[in-house]
């Protein structure tokens, strides 16, 4: 089996658990955080559990490294990112913007990645030959916008707080020069920027779960992941995605300053 039938099990196995629970009213959700709110649910862990459980038959030798639980060493230099749901906190609110990460990383970083988002049924997938995605309206190819610049460019940011007063000052840079920001799409505008309809996405306070399957998804569609300083993102922490070269290097000038 190859590596992206093993990851689109998993995907699959995902949407079959976490559907049930999605816009229950009685769905309780737990606080990750002593102060703020990061919230988990059952249907996070049950969908770990899920993909864990077939990585461990049809991948023993990959490790894993997952939003809820442990990480599991390898033995091949693979490992498997997995976050069951990014964008709990729009999952318990009802939005169809969390959706299901899963990507497949070595020593170099990701270089396939699913995000998926069961409830309206889209699959959004990079690999090392090119993206494309499957939905409601079949399949299609996938590729940034090539000529967006700062000006006319779409901007994406999850909160509009934006971790720490400085780096909210540096996005709020940004956001004045481009023609349109909008918030709140977590992982869903890494997607929309992959098929070309958004052309940046500014993030700050990032797990590696949260990044590795966007890198994926947007580097195989043409598109450029780095930090805010033009190095790999897939540490997590600050992240810049971009449709093209030039968008990115504009918004790159104004975050570096920081």
């Amino acid at each position: 089996m190859t590596d992206i039938q093993v990851a689109e099990l998993l995907a699959d196995a995902a949407r079959k658990v976490i559907l049930p629970f999605f816009r229950r009213t009685d769905l309780d959700a737990e606080n990750k955080f002593a102060s703020g709110f990061d919230p988990v649910t059952e249907a996070d862990r049950a969908a770990e559990l899920a993909m864990r459980a077939i990585l461990a038959d049809l991948r023993p030798r990959d490790g894993i490294h997952g939003e809820e639980f442990d990480a599991v060493q390898g033995r091949s230099g693979r490992t498997w990112v997995l976050d069951p749901i990014d964008g709990t906190r729009g999952f318990i609110s009802g939005t169809p913007t969390w959706g299901v990460l899963i990507a497949l990383s070595d020593e170099n970083g990701p270089f396939l990645g699913i995000v998926d988002q069961p409830y309206i049924g889209e699959r959004f997938i990079g690999t090392p030959d090119g993206a494309y995605m499957v939905g409601p309206m079949g399949q299609r190819e996938l590729a940034t916008r090539r000529d967006a610049a700062l000006g006319d460019a779409i901007l994406f940011t999850t909160f509009p707080e934006l971790g720490h007063p400085d780096e909210a000052a540096a996005f709020r840079a940004v956001s004045q020069r481009v023609k349109l920001t909008r918030y709140g799409m977590d992982c869903y505008a890494y997607a929309l920027l992959a098929a070309g309809l958004v052309d940046l996405v500014i993030e700050a306070g990032l797990k590696e779960v949260d990044i590795h399957a966007p890198i994926a998804l947007i580097r195989a569609a043409g598109g450029i992941v780095t930090d805010w300083r033009g190095g790999p993102a897939h540490g997590g922490g600050r992240a810049l995605a971009a449709a093209n070269p030039q968008v990115h290097a504009a918004a790159l000038d104004i975050l570096g300053r920081i």
